[in-house]
């Protein structure tokens, strides 16, 4: 069975949809919806062009090269391409400074900058947006096309901004053949998907047939094409004036254009489930498509959140809707425009404050409600209604940035009070904007104390560390006592050693108590003597986990207590301290039934503890592994090969029990030192012995019990599975 190839995605995941389907499926899906998209592309396209003061034909050439050019090359081939609405102030400018001509070759000019912004892999920093300034945007085009349709729905026309657009709507006299044509667009739209089989026909055409059908000759106002379009073809021209003041224009063009499409593209990524947009070849194509433009003496192009929109509302599934939309455009203008002048402006009204209202999501404002980032949604929302697209994601970005700063450079701060003195706990990142907070709670702790500062932090910067240290010096004058405990890593001591804080440490993925006494407690920063009994590192110990342990394991030992032990393992190995069980295997309370004692041994002459523990552990827990594991170093198989053990005492008596093993030893071959190569083979040896126990015999038999060597390497941290039959090591396999 052959499994779909996967795409890559723009965040460098692979997603597995399916192949388009082929002929069939362009049929059924992608060609309505360019037809869709057509009718709304023609509209828009003529509508930028008047606003800007270029020759309408400027606005047909972008839509058409937007759709095929760039639609054949785009890395995000549901989004569509024409008419940047995001520079119609812009491109208005430049025609009133330079002329339409000029500003066609300064298109052409921005579209190279584009491709070298392409090539040099620029497009991948638009994935830095945080989801929350996305939406945003989402929504404010959603509100600025919602309230400039409503203002042609009443009979009015769209102006180019939002507050114009609300002037429009509350001064408008009202056309009711306008409003009626376009409530009618409305209600197709909304009502056609609870249509049974409505998904074969895109609910946005049927409103736009509908529409135009039922107002066939009534006076409504209609799409309008220019006559002879072809003769308004202008071809560009190069600009006259200053290089700083065109390369300045070149530049503008190229980034708001830029940035225009791959938020857009961004944007539409999130209305559907198919690959992901490869931003960088969006703006190779985005950069072709204006060259193309310009040498045409078409407008500037760039990525439309409204028209992708409508395109993936309409069921479109691969960028052949892109690039048929293209050619619909070029073919109806030049042979059948007439048919395109018979639709209602308010239709094609209708059908985009549908759209605009769509993209305004309550669930999605709720979902960032929760989650503590609507701020930036609600900033961002507002920027782009009341400034314009780029101001308005500007200043969301800005906002996200300064939280995001907060957030990762923001230290928690608990002061508690102990019987023995007071405890501040500060945990996340510590920088010099969140000292004050900090000094202010150290501040409050009373004159002449005990005080213990526990860090579990992952940056200090100078600032920080010097007023932490500047309040402890200053404590300390005063009769009191500070300690510093720094449990995650030592930026204090670092500190005051003159070591500069350069980069964020990540915090220790294991709890404190997996470390060695020796380790934590020699960090602490003791400014006095403590009492004798504070110094006894297990007095410490113990107290650090009624502390910081206790608190996490304390549900599991409450419910080991109600329910009883019921280990799956018997783990017998050295009482060397080096050997910690459940920290070589990864296990905790309940887990491991132990016994230790010194060489890791089952003696064949039935000593009552090992004997005792075997047969309960077999005949009461029902273990099913015992798992015999010696190590690296061992003191004991070091005893037997040096024979420095005393005669007469219990270590010499006891190690007795080790020469069925030295016999194993001289037999086996293997390139370890002789201490290493004693102790694997005790291991085997070990195994052997569990057999002389009547229970572990039966219940190997039933293969109820398996038997299991180990052999733990102190120096690398390394497990190995001991090999009985031949005493060769094997690694752990996941």
């Amino acid at each position: 069975m052959n499994r779909p190839r996967p795409n890559k995605s723009h965040a460098g995941e692979h997603t597995t949809a399916g192949p388009p389907g082929g002929l069939g499926a362009v049929l059924r899906h992608d060609l309505p919806a360019s037809v869709v998209v057509f009718l709304v592309a023609v509209p828009l396209s003529l509508g930028v062009a008047a606003a800007t003061g270029a020759p309408l034909m400027a606005g047909l050439i972008s839509g058409v090269v937007g759709g095929i050019v760039a639609g054949s090359l785009s890395g995000a081939p549901l989004q569509i391409s024409g008419a940047a609405t995001g520079l119609v102030v812009i491109t208005g400018g430049l025609v009133a400074e330079y002329g339409w001509p000029a500003t066609a070759a300064i298109t052409l000019a921005a579209g190279a900058v584009q491709l070298l912004f392409g090539l040099a892999k620029l497009g991948r920093m638009a994935l830095s947006l945080s989801p929350a300034v996305v939406h945003g945007m989402l929504a404010g085009i959603g509100l600025s096309i919602a309230v400039g349709q409503s203002a042609v729905v009443l009979g009015g026309t769209a102006a180019t901004s939002v507050l114009d657009n609300l002037t429009k709507v509350a001064t408008t006299e009202v056309r009711w053949s306008a409003v009626l044509v376009g409530a009618l667009a409305v209600a197709a739209l909304v009502l056609w998907p609870r249509v049974p089989r409505a998904s074969v026909v895109p609910a946005p055409l049927v409103a736009v047939l509908v529409a135009t059908v039922a107002t066939a000759g009534f006076e409504v106002d209609r799409v309008h094409l220019p006559g002879e379009v072809l003769s308004q073809v202008v071809l560009p021209e190069l600009p006259s004036g200053g290089f700083g003041g065109i390369a300045f224009a070149v530049l503008t063009v190229a980034v708001v254009a830029s940035t225009e499409s791959l938020l857009s593209a961004v944007a539409v990524d999130k209305l559907h489930t198919g690959p992901r947009a490869d931003l960088d070849r969006e703006l190779i194509a985005q950069g072709t498509a204006n060259a193309v433009s310009g040498a045409l003496g078409g407008l500037p192009i760039a990525g439309g959140i409204a028209r992708g929109s409508t395109n993936v509302a309409a069921g479109a599934r691969t960028r052949a809707s892109t690039v048929l939309h293209g050619v619909w455009i070029a073919l109806f203008v030049i042979a059948l425009g007439s048919v395109l002048e018979l639709i209602p402006l308010a239709a094609l009204a209708g059908v985009l404050l549908v759209v605009g209202v769509r993209l305004v999501s309550v669930r999605r404002m709720r979902a960032l409600w929760r989650h503590g980032e609507f701020s930036p949604y609600a900033v961002t929302l507002v920027g782009v209604v009341v400034l314009g697209l780029v101001e308005g994601v500007l200043l969301g970005v800005a906002l996200a940035a300064l939280r995001s700063l907060h957030r990762l450079t923001r230290a928690s701060v608990r002061v508690e009070q102990e019987p023995d003195g007071w405890r501040v706990v500060i945990r996340g990142s510590l920088v010099f904007f969140g000292a004050g907070r900090l000094v202010r709670g150290l501040r409050a702790i009373p004159l002449g104390q005990r005080v213990v500062l526990e860090l579990h932090i992952d940056f200090l910067d100078h600032g920080a560390y010097e007023a932490i240290d500047d309040w402890r010096v200053g404590y300390e004058r005063l009769g009191g006592h500070v300690e510093v405990d720094e449990v995650h890593d030592t930026w204090f001591s670092k500190a005051t050693k003159g070591i500069p804080a350069l980069r964020k440490t990540p915090l220790s993925p294991l709890p404190r108590w997996f470390a060695p006494w020796s380790h934590w407690q020699r960090h602490r920063h003791v400014t006095v003597p403590r009492p004798r009994a504070d110094v006894d590192p297990m007095i410490r110990g113990m107290r650090e986990f009624e502390r910081t342990t206790a608190p996490l394991v304390r549900p599991f030992l409450a419910e080991l207590a109600a329910r009883g032990q019921r280990p799956r393992q018997l783990f017998i190995t050295c009482a060397d301290s080096r050997v910690v069980p459940n920290l070589i295997t990864t296990s905790g309370p309940g887990d491991l039934f132990c016994v230790r004692n010194i060489g890791n041994l089952v003696p064949l002459d039935g000593d009552d503890s090992v004997g005792a523990a075997i047969e309960f552990a077999v005949e009461v827990l029902a273990v099913d592994t015992i798992a015999v594991c010696g190590h690296s170093d061992c003191g004991a198989m070091k005893a037997v090969v040096q024979g420095s053990t005393r005669p007469g005492t219990h270590l010499h008596t006891w190690l007795k029990a080790v020469e069925p093993s030295l016999i194993r030893f001289h037999a086996a071959e293997s390139d370890l030192p002789v201490v290493e190569r004693l102790s694997v083979a005790n291991v085997a040896q070990q195994l052997d012995n569990l057999m002389a126990y009547r229970s572990v015999r039966e219940a190997v038999s039933t293969r109820s019990l398996r038997l299991v060597g180990m052999y733990f390497d102190i120096s690398t941290a390394r497990v190995y599975l001991v090999d009985p039959t031949s005493d060769d090591l094997h690694p752990v396999h996941a």
